[in-house]
């Protein structure tokens, strides 16, 4: 969080500093930003594999989608610290203060769409390096595993988030953050 207590933009720090911050005795960074970037990440690798991929036909497609991948997602991290910053402002009022349950649920709620869309990237993630890594350039499978196992990693977290944000099984974006996590452990 920066001094005036709004998100930062953590794709401007260094990666140390970013480390700081997570591990700071501070409300955000926390899992859902990690995640983001777990997947940006894994997306980087993905790029990079298929760069390096130049005997598959469509290596330069794979390279603009996993890049594309990486943007979506790597902006999520500061979207998902800053919806955290409501459900912190919504705990904040006195706890029999009218409409705070309301307006918790409510935060909370909001604050489930970003994991859910980072769980969302990630499976696209995960099955872009499977096939990397299976069709690739040999050299880098490595790297191609690495993306996978980080993405679907970070997938499981996300929905885990998605879960205890929403505490309802029923709430469809529950379950459809268990069917990515279900999809990526099938992978």
């Amino acid at each position: 969080m920066t001094a005036a207590g709004s998100p930062a933009d953590y794709l401007a720090r260094p990666l140390g500093g970013f480390l700081d911050d997570v591990a700071a005795p501070a409300p955000t960074p926390g899992g859902g930003a990690v995640s983001a970037l777990v997947v940006g990440l894994a997306a980087g690798l993905a790029a990079m594999a298929a760069g390096f991929s130049p005997d598959l036909a469509d290596a330069e497609s794979l390279v603009t989608d996993a890049e594309a991948l990486r943007a979506r997602v790597t902006s999520l991290a500061t979207a998902d610290a800053g919806a955290y910053t409501e459900v912190l402002a919504a705990l904040a009022r006195p706890k029999d203060a009218p409409g705070r349950q309301d307006a918790l649920r409510s935060a909370l709620s909001d604050a489930s769409d970003v994991p859910l869309e980072v769980a969302e990237v990630g499976a696209a993630v995960v099955r872009l390096a499977e096939r990397l890594e299976g069709e690739g350039n040999r050299n880098l499978r490595g790297d191609a595993a690495t993306a996978r196992l980080l993405a679907a990693a970070a997938v499981r977290s996300a929905a885990t988030l998605v879960e205890l944000n929403l505490g309802n099984a029923g709430d469809p974006r529950v379950v459809r953050a268990r069917a990515l996590v279900e999809e990526v452990r099938a992978r």
